[in-house]
């Protein structure tokens, strides 16, 4: 284990000694300011049966930055290695595969997490300016970033796989976006499926829906089914990029 946190805080200091790195979370925070702004507006404007924390993490333009956020932290981590000729050297060093892996995948998930905390504070900031007055429902805040780490394991699992596969950066993020947004898809084609079957079925289907999940979780209603999905799905996702890096390793 201690060479397992030897290379995880390596890998921290990679993310956040890059420049890279900060430019990422300073345009996440002001993307995200200006979706909790426009959360705000939409309460002002007419009243709503959804509470700011729905508004927050479900209207139609969360979409349009969450599934971009994936490729960009996870591209570098292995394509970089292989660029420039480190990465068979790592993995031929008296350390485990396993190591190298859940040593960046770590430093990506805590990356990924510290992301999300800024938004933290924009509810917060909301209540202290409000004076109270603002309705913030903690179950519903609660699940909305229970789904959004559990989520985030998953499509990050994709994006190391996507970077163990190609050593081009730009080619590890638009095939880790590719990787993410079909998943999504094929999710969304079957939440449709499953309207028009029995509902017996209906229960198995809804398993791979992310929109659906998130539509639950943003209510604070919490199911374990969605959670046992995405946390399996990121251990199988990882197994392939294990085998992936011990083909790599036995090649070199």
């Amino acid at each position: 284990m201690r060479t397992f946190f030897i290379l995880l805080v390596k890998e921290l200091r990679a993310f956040f000694l890059s420049p890279v790195a900060w430019v990422v979370l300073a345009l996440f925070m002001v993307i995200t300011g200006q979706s909790f702004s426009l959360s705000i507006g939409l309460l002002r404007e007419k009243p709503s049966d959804f509470s700011i924390v729905r508004w927050t993490f479900f209207p139609q333009w969360f979409w349009y930055y969450y599934f971009f956020l994936f490729p960009l932290i996870t591209m570098r981590l292995f394509a970089e290695e292989q660029r420039q000729g480190t990465l068979e050297s790592l993995l031929t060093a008296p350390v485990r595969t396993w190591q190298v892996l859940l040593a960046k995948y770590g430093s990506a998930v805590i990356f990924y997490c510290v992301l999300w905390l800024p938004a933290l504070l924009y509810f917060g900031l909301l209540h202290w300016v409000m004076r109270g007055d603002v309705e913030i429902p903690l179950g519903a805040l609660g699940g909305s970033y229970l789904i959004l780490f559990a989520t985030g394991l998953f499509h990050l699992a994709l994006g190391c796989l996507a970077s163990a596969l190609t050593r081009n950066q730009i080619i590890a993020a638009i095939l880790g976006y590719a990787l993410i947004l079909l998943h999504f898809l094929a999710g969304t084609f079957l939440m449709y499926l499953s309207q028009d079957n029995p509902d017996r079925l209906r229960p198995l289907l809804d398993q791979a829906v992310t929109m659906r999940h998130m539509d639950y979780f943003t209510l604070g209603l919490i199911d374990t089914r969605p959670l046992a999905y995405y946390f399996s799905g990121a251990v199988l996702i990882l197994l392939i990029t294990h085998q992936v890096l011990e083909y790599r390793r036995w090649k070199a």
